[in-house]
């Protein structure tokens, strides 16, 4: 597995780096965003962890720019603790994120999730059981390609897997501590519900559907989620 890091502090990326070795993934280092641009084509990267703030190019920015073409997950690792840069971090594209200081320890499990989940995305199995077409949504398990009304929509691995899994038991409500724990294979607690929020709007934006009115993605207040059949 190739990993990429990206921190403007040296420090913090060896630390990073020598996790990640320990554990027996590939590195690539990079202290600038601008060089992570000139050279991303030439790797095949299936993690990325980035800072946030960086002289060059901050991480956020470097995030959209990823996500422009790919679709592997991404983490934040910063030292900006506020839940509006959170939540702004995963609007744009990232999975996860983790503040600075931070425990090698949770740094890797985290990892290691977002790796199992990005593979088993990437499984392929009986093409009829992993098409969904009804509605307008066409979502195909195999490719992870999604189609709204005969238009192509990029996803991110945690979008996907979430339309995926409401589409999937499309008709009946999905409670939110289920769509967490099905989604991010971890334990629920409360302050979770805010992560799931931001992805939900974020496939909302995508899809044009309306939060206050939504056509498809139906929020069950104090219950989940829901999609009609």
């Amino acid at each position: 597995m190739n990993i990429l890091v990206v921190d403007d502090e040296k420090e913090i990326a060896d630390l990073i780096e020598i996790c990640l070795k320990n554990a027996n993934y590939n590195v690539y280092k990079y202290y600038s965003s601008i060089d992570v641009l000139n050279n991303l084509k030439t790797l095949n990267i299936d993690l990325a962890i980035l800072d946030v703030m960086m002289p060059d190019l901050d991480g956020f920015s470097l995030c959209q720019k990823i996500r422009e073409n790919y679709n592997f997950p991404i983490i934040f690792v910063t030292a900006k603790v506020e839940d509006l840069d959170k939540v702004n971090g995963l609007t744009i594209g990232a999975d996860d994120y983790i503040t600075k200081p931070f425990q090698p320890l949770e740094l890797m499990a985290r990892v290691k999730a977002q790796l199992r989940r990005y593979k088993n995305y990437n499984q392929t199995s009986s093409q009829d059981q992993n098409i969904i077409n009804f509605r307008g949504i066409l979502i195909n398990n195999d490719t992870h390609e999604f189609y709204f009304n005969d238009h192509k929509i990029e996803l991110t691995p945690i979008e996907f897997q979430i339309l995926w899994y409401l589409c999937l038991n499309r008709g009946n409500v999905i409670k939110t501590e289920d769509l967490f724990m099905n989604v991010w294979q971890e334990k629920y607690y409360e302050n979770d519900n805010n992560t799931i929020m931001v992805h939900i709007r974020h496939l909302r934006e995508k899809m044009q559907d309306t939060g206050k009115k939504p056509k498809y993605i139906m929020t069950i207040w104090g219950v989940g989620y829901k999609i009609e059949k």
